[in-house]
């Protein structure tokens, strides 16, 4: 069974992690647009798209996947250049000097990794994200985005990008495709801004599964419900939207829901099944709450399991 998984981050590297487990065929397609860290000094100087997030992806798609993460996310500690830099960033620019571009860079550490799955950077051009805000400023690059403190509109790329053709024959082909948990304007919309990639959504038959957020986005999604979610990305989707979304029934501590409500102005995702019901989505339901040193995440082997369960049906 084919999936193409849109995203990029955390979100979208903790989902991987779930579904290489299962009998999936896995194409993951990456956004490209972070400025930040070391990937955005990186772009800088060698004029190149965002490998950041195509580093945390090819780690969680690798066969040994704890052991790659650690290795991909040294970052120097260094008076010279190289300080700051994660040295999975270094050996993508690296293998794409030798190839020629970052695709056949990742193909060349896939033979080096034995991936389960392939990664696919949604463009192989190096593009600006701009952001609109509420009080229509536009904010240009993903970082400054998400560092404002007004609340985002819109997105947009600065110039239109070329989308890799991978991409397209990824959706194409695939029986589900899976919008990922993440950031919805930086990780999961800068991948349905593209025409081409509506495009081809719309002339698919697969299943359109959103894996919905534990928790709110401070200036993105501030008081979403999980309905919220769901309308703002089919507001991007063509013709096709969202078929299913995966909704968490388990139980938080308060006391963790508080720390993340006054350190981090996160909430609680609520699901309002009556809304979700009017937008005639399947739920996908279950205790998905995974605790890593009081950090929420997704137990994403039983979103994983579900999603299989739910194309099998």
């Amino acid at each position: 069974m084919r999936l193409a998984v849109l995203g990029g981050g955390t979100g979208m590297s903790t989902l991987l992690n779930g579904l290489k487990k299962m009998p999936f065929d896995i194409s993951a397609i990456v956004t490209v647009a972070d400025n930040g860290s070391s990937t955005g000094k990186l772009r800088r100087e060698f004029n190149t798209i965002a490998v950041g997030d195509l580093r945390r992806i090819l780690a969680s798609l690798s066969h040994d996947s704890k052991t790659v993460r650690k290795l991909f996310d040294y970052r120097f500690e260094s008076s010279s250049s190289l300080d700051g830099h994660a040295l999975g960033n270094l050996l993508l620019i690296g293998a794409s000097k030798i190839t020629g571009n970052m695709s056949d860079a990742i193909e060349l550490l896939n033979s080096l990794l034995n991936l389960e799955g392939e990664v696919i950077p949604l463009t192989e051009d190096n593009v600006t994200l701009v952001g609109k805000m509420e009080d229509g400023t536009l904010i240009k690059g993903e970082e400054q985005i998400t560092k404002d403190s007004r609340l985002i509109t819109d997105v947009f790329y600065e110039n239109k990008p070329v989308v890799t053709p991978n991409v397209l024959k990824a959706i194409k082909k695939a029986d589900a495709i899976i919008l990922s948990m993440g950031s919805v304007f930086t990780s999961i919309i800068p991948n349905l801004i593209c025409k081409e990639v509506i495009n081809e959504i719309d002339k698919s038959n697969a299943k359109i599964i959103y894996v919905c957020n534990l928790m709110t986005q401070p200036g993105e999604t501030d008081d979403f419900s999980v309905s919220h979610h769901i309308k703002l990305l089919n507001n991007y989707l063509g013709k096709r939207k969202i078929d299913a979304v995966v909704v968490n029934t388990g139980v938080i501590e308060s006391e963790i829901i508080k720390k993340y409500e006054s350190k981090e102005d996160k909430d609680l995702v609520k699901v309002d099944y009556d809304n979700l019901k009017k937008l005639k989505v399947d739920i996908i339901k279950g205790d998905y709450v995974l605790l890593d040193k009081n950090r929420i995440r997704h137990n994403s082997l039983r979103v994983a399991i579900d999603i299989l369960s739910y194309l099998l049906e």
